[in-house]
């Protein structure tokens, strides 16, 4: 398989994605209002993660790009849990686009303690081929949840998807004293963002 050549596509999926998202950062800072979007990133899933995912879940390669849903992936940061919804509200609302799966894992969280929701696209992406829809994964989280699982990742990463027992249960915890940070932090919102838009005029 020519993993360049599959992969470009989903590679500009990515980026046009990012740009869009982007784009609505910067509208609310035009007109002068809290952007629900703190920052933005993406990837395209490397090579060996899609072998191994494809080789747990039994997925032939050649069904991969309809099996595999976050070949392209984009993460949307924000500031408070509400921003979360807001954005969901606005990519919902979206022509270029059809979400066809959600995951609501910041009300029903996962064992683990993870939270963040998750949307999955289909996205229409011009190739030299012709017109391409390709899945795409969106992970919407607040700077609280994105601190959490990425050290989380990265443990995993570490102990191979068995993060001993008691790392476990301290990860745990700090996911809650995450989510009580957000909890927090919502109910001083309005003064937080009253403070950032008096920052932003000096």
């Amino acid at each position: 398989m020519n993993w360049k050549s599959m992969l470009a596509p989903y590679a500009q999926v990515v980026e046009e994605l990012k740009v869009k998202l982007k784009g609505i950062r910067k509208q609310f800072e035009y007109e002068s209002e809290h952007s629900p979007i703190e920052f933005i990133t993406g990837r395209v899933k490397p090579v060996p993660s899609i072998l191994e995912k494809a080789e747990n879940r039994k997925i032939p390669l050649e069904n991969i790009d309809t099996e595999i849903q976050d070949i392209a992936g984009v993460r949307v940061v924000c500031q408070f849990v509400d921003d979360i919804y807001a954005i969901v509200e606005m990519i919902r609302a979206r022509k270029d686009l059809l979400i066809v799966e959600e995951k609501d894992y910041v009300s029903k969280k996962k064992d683990s303690g993870y939270r963040s929701y998750h949307l999955i696209i289909e996205y229409p992406v011009e190739t030299i081929d012709g017109m391409k829809k390709l899945l795409a994964e969106i992970q919407i989280r607040t700077l609280a949840m994105n601190f959490w699982a990425t050290n989380e990742h990265s443990l995993n990463y570490k102990y191979k998807g068995s993060i001993p027992a008691d790392i476990k249960e301290r990860l745990q915890k700090a996911a809650e004293a995450a989510f009580k940070l957000d909890e927090e932090m919502s109910m001083i919102k309005h003064e937080v963002q009253e403070a950032q838009r008096i920052f932003h005029r000096k």
